[in-house]
């Protein structure tokens, strides 16, 4: 075995994460009783890439949020590498939609933040926080306010902060949806190759039905809210996978989650 096979060996050793009968209810303005998840199973492997996908307002991002420690299930439980969640963990990462980046520190300024907690030294913290821009393709920007950087490249730092703090976890909630086509199409593609090397479990939030079926490994699909899981199935396709290339598993899997969504709204009705 090589030194990279044995290193994302280990790298894969952590980051399981289980759900057990969990459902999450919210306290109205009016004081009822709102049901945001129904009684819900869902296991994320070490390493794997699994896609949540569902319609809005379903759920997903309350689970992801759940998995956080941001949200207190109602009852069930929540566990990473056996230990329940009780609250937001270092080794959790999360990726919005809206970026989140600070704007009154530099592309390399939000991404040394993220990295405090290991207590570095002002060099190897310069270094580190410097490869992990190199990484998504932003070394030369490093000096860069968000505010001088288009949302793709916003996007790309923060996906360079929460990979240079070492999560064995990866909550990712629609990070894509504000994004031009093209654009999103890139970010798919630099996420499956930083994801590949460092093979952190990735769990992705996503209404995109192609986008679930070109990132990921396993896709849950749930129902119209009160969400639960509906189905999951393992994503067959090889990898690469190019949206304007898709095989007979591809197309399969595409018909599949989009009838299983329209039977779901049907039922809502």
């Amino acid at each position: 075995m090589s030194d990279l096979q044995k290193s994302n060996s280990n790298l894969q050793a952590v980051g399981c994460v289980e759900i057990d009968d969990l459902s999450i209810r919210f306290a109205s303005p009016q004081g009822r009783e709102v049901v945001a998840v129904e009684t819900t199973d869902l296991r994320l492997e070490p390493g794997s890439f699994t896609a949540l996908i569902g319609p809005s307002g379903c759920g997903k991002s309350t689970i992801l949020n759940a998995i956080a420690g941001f949200v207190s299930p109602s009852s069930g439980s929540i566990c990473v590498d056996g230990k329940a969640v009780t609250g937001p963990d270092p080794e959790v990462g999360v990726v919005f939609q809206q970026y989140a980046l600070f704007p009154w520190f530099t592309a390399i300024g939000n991404v040394k933040f993220a990295l405090k907690r290991f207590r570095l030294g002002r060099e190897e913290l310069q270094r580190q926080a410097h490869e992990a821009l190199k990484e998504v393709g932003l070394g030369d920007r490093a000096s860069a306010y968000p505010g001088q950087l288009s949302g793709g490249m916003k996007q790309r730092v923060a996906l360079a902060r929460t990979f240079a703090s070492k999560p064995k976890v990866l909550l990712m909630d629609e990070p894509f949806g504000a994004l031009d086509a093209q654009t999103r199409i890139s970010m798919h593609e630099l996420l499956l190759r930083i994801w590949d090397a460092h093979r952190t479990t990735v769990l992705f939030v996503t209404h995109d039905v192609d986008e679930a079926l070109l990132l990921s490994d396993r896709v849950f699909v749930m129902s119209e809210g009160p969400g639960r899981i509906i189905d999951s199935f393992e994503v067959q396709s090889d990898r690469p996978r190019v949206v304007d290339q898709v095989d007979e598993h591809f197309v399969a899997n595409r018909n599949r989650i989009t009838k299983l969504l329209r039977q779901s709204h049907a039922d809502s009705i």
